[in-house]
């Protein structure tokens, strides 16, 4: 059984293949040419089964469903002082207007971030309790399934540390007190979102290679 990445984000990618060693997995572009999901969920478990039924459906046109299962993961942070946001539109944080609209597909990591601090700054607050989600989804020949992974910790106002990406250098993991963006990748690795929720999905994983080794 191999695996394809609904992403071709590479910092993804790394992150997963790092997590799950035991694992053959590429990333999308591997297997075919990327193409436009539109992720229009509610939730980040209806965005990432989305992306999942998705590139599933791909395989089966490209007749590989009996030999690869498609992964997903839909993540973001949650930030309390405002009010649970950017929530499943962290991705798109910066694109969206003071009505909570998405107006464009500008958004990038840093104008995130941007959009972050600035909103805190607004509120006239250097930190906040917030907490990450991710979602991984699966999705394959045997049916779909999905797991959640959560890391509390405390939003801040000022970037600190430059490793990893989104909005690493914004957020404190409980019980540390230095930024994601100043961990290390093995530290990171133990303790975050995306490997709570893979650490989870193992259980899918093992049942249904099991499966496809009949």
């Amino acid at each position: 059984m191999k695996i394809v990445l609904a992403t071709s984000n590479s910092d993804k990618v790394r992150e997963i293949k790092d997590f799950l060693k035991d694992y053959e997995i590429y990333a999308l572009r591997e297997i075919c040419e990327p193409f436009e999901i539109v992720e229009d969920g509610a939730t980040f478990a209806t965005n990432a089964l989305i992306k999942a039924r998705a590139v599933h459906a791909k395989l089966r046109e490209l007749n590989l469903a009996d030999e690869f299962i498609a992964l997903s993961d839909d993540s973001g942070i949650s930030v309390e002082a405002l009010g649970g946001r950017p929530g499943i539109y962290s991705a798109r944080f910066s694109d969206m207007n003071e009505r909570g609209q998405i107006t464009g597909k500008s958004a990038t990591d840093a104008s995130n971030r941007a959009k972050l601090i600035a909103e805190l700054n607004a509120l006239n607050l250097t930190s906040s309790p917030a907490f990450y989600t991710a979602c991984i989804a699966v999705g394959s020949n045997l049916g779909d399934f999905t797991a959640h992974g959560f890391m509390h910790g405390t939003a801040i106002s000022k970037e600190r540390g430059s490793n990893g990406f989104g909005y690493d250098s914004l957020f404190i993991p409980k019980g540390f007190t230095r930024t994601l963006g100043e961990l290390d990748d093995a530290t990171k690795l133990k303790i975050s979102h995306r490997s709570k929720g893979l650490e989870l999905i193992k259980y899918v994983l093992k049942s249904l290679e099991r499966k496809f080794e009949r």
